[in-house]
């Protein structure tokens, strides 16, 4: 039975099915930038008392954004995953001073997820597979 083998099965849509929501969720982080009460709120953490956090605050926003639309669509998928890594990784380990493994455990999923999605692309019902696509020609 396939379902107790070692073979993948589902692998392409089931991945595809998972980056969707992670897109989404990253879309939903990231979409913070356009809530002002919010933005404000990240200002008054230590880590962006700084000459440039509010640069951080919106850029960091701005990149969660970017990658969580690029993943939900499928669209540069590895590019989405590296401002994934990128982004929650500084949150996880900068912000979050990398306590992960009791305190952080959230932004450091997404990490994960980027780097899924970074060796493995997209799977299914996505940009950068319909982009890939050579049409074949026809013999007749």
């Amino acid at each position: 039975m396939r379902f107790f083998g070692p073979s993948p099965i589902w692998f392409e849509k089931g991945l595809a099915c998972i980056r969707i929501v992670v897109g989404l969720l990253i879309i939903y982080h990231g979409q913070e930038m356009f809530h002002q009460s919010i933005m404000d709120g990240y200002l008054t953490w230590d880590v962006f008392k700084i000459p440039n956090g509010k640069l951080l605050v919106y850029a960091g926003k701005s990149a969660e954004l970017l990658s969580g639309i690029l993943l939900f669509l499928g669209l540069f998928t590895r590019i989405g995953a590296v401002f994934c890594i990128g982004t929650l990784g500084f949150v996880t380990f900068v912000v979050g001073h990398g306590r992960f493994w009791y305190e952080d455990q959230h932004p450091f999923m997404f990490v994960l997820f980027g780097f899924l999605f970074l060796f493995a692309g997209p799977g299914a019902w996505s940009l950068d597979r319909e982009k890939a696509r050579i049409p074949r020609l026809r013999s007749e």
